[in-house]
């Protein structure tokens, strides 16, 4: 019959079981295709467990195709100890943090007439970075906030902007001398809507991974001297700034030791504390605030052309 012959089709891998009409053929040709993925796990299973077995003599596994795989070749990449590299590391504006163990002080504020979306984001943040004031911006002008900063030796401003009610946008600026960072925000996901998430306010350890070039070097400096070079490892608190693809995903876990009787041995547990969110650089300035300054990077439609091509 025609719907025989449809089925027939789809064991031939001619047509797909939703083009099938006939209920009880569909349903056939669903299980059969169910049935097939579950045979070809089980020879994909069978083939790595076999591999395990040969240890080196195993044939080389392969790679899979990823856009990280096929990224173009950047000749500001940093690999291993790059003297250079390491000269800039030691003379730029973060040297002290590093060198000396100087502990920051960051304000936190709000673009003027804040929504309660700004404010909270605000607070979030003063919960992840240690030794931070968050007041409101008010009517204020953002450079005499920078002058009030400078003489009160604060070390960092960070500015939450927003649009239509969201936050879509950190502004961070070093001081006394720079440089001046503006990155988008996506994907803010406050500690409420995280399950078993929650804050505290102590000095947590830090990881900042896949910052492989000079601008990303840069950058992760940045974002290292926000927290003082001390944690408090008592805590057991982390904070990640993972980089992919010039993303950089934010996330904040508390981790502890617990003995897994299945694997008798210990494993380690984490627990997220929230908030989530992700970063896009859009411009890296020198100097704080100076609209006439040097920009050292800026986010182009050129730079965004080419999917393969990454500046982080």
């Amino acid at each position: 019959s025609g719907n025989s012959c449809v089925f027939f089709l789809f064991i031939m891998e001619k047509v797909l079981p939703s083009q099938i009409k006939n209920v009880g053929l569909r349903a056939r040709a669903r299980a059969a295709q169910r049935k097939e993925k579950k045979k070809e796990k089980k020879d994909i299973k069978r083939k790595r467990k076999a591999n395990m077995k040969l240890g080196d003599k195993a044939p080389p596994k392969k790679i899979p195709h990823t856009i990280e795989g096929k990224r173009v070749a950047d000749e500001t990449m940093v690999t291993g100890e790059d003297e250079e590299v390491i000269q800039d590391a030691d003379l730029d504006e973060f040297c002290s943090y590093f060198q000396e163990g100087r502990d920051p002080k960051i304000l936190i504020t709000t673009n003027m007439g804040p929504t309660d979306s700004s404010v909270n984001f605000g607070y979030a943040l003063a919960n992840i970075f240690p030794n931070t004031t968050f007041r409101k911006r008010y009517r204020y002008n953002l450079r005499d906030i920078i002058e009030f900063c400078k003489n009160r030796e604060f070390t960092d401003i960070m500015v939450v902007n927003e649009d239509n009610k969201i936050c879509n946008a950190i502004q961070m600026i070093h001081l006394p001398y720079g440089p001046t960072a503006h990155f988008k925000l996506t994907s803010y996901v406050p500690v409420e809507e995280i399950q078993g998430a929650s804050q505290n306010s102590n000095y947590p350890e830090v990881i900042l991974n896949n910052f492989n070039t000079r601008l990303g070097l840069s950058v992760g400096r940045m974002f290292g001297s926000l927290f003082p070079h001390h944690p408090e490892f008592e805590a057991r608190t982390v904070c990640t700034f993972h980089n992919q693809r010039d993303f950089i995903f934010f996330r904040q876990h508390r981790y502890i030791k617990v003995y897994d009787e299945d694997k008798e041995k210990d494993v380690v547990r984490l627990q997220e504390m929230g908030p989530q969110f992700t970063l896009k650089l859009r411009t890296l300035q020198h100097g704080t605030l100076n609209a006439d300054g040097e920009y050292l990077w800026i986010a182009t439609k050129e730079t965004n052309k080419h999917r393969s091509k990454f500046y982080l």
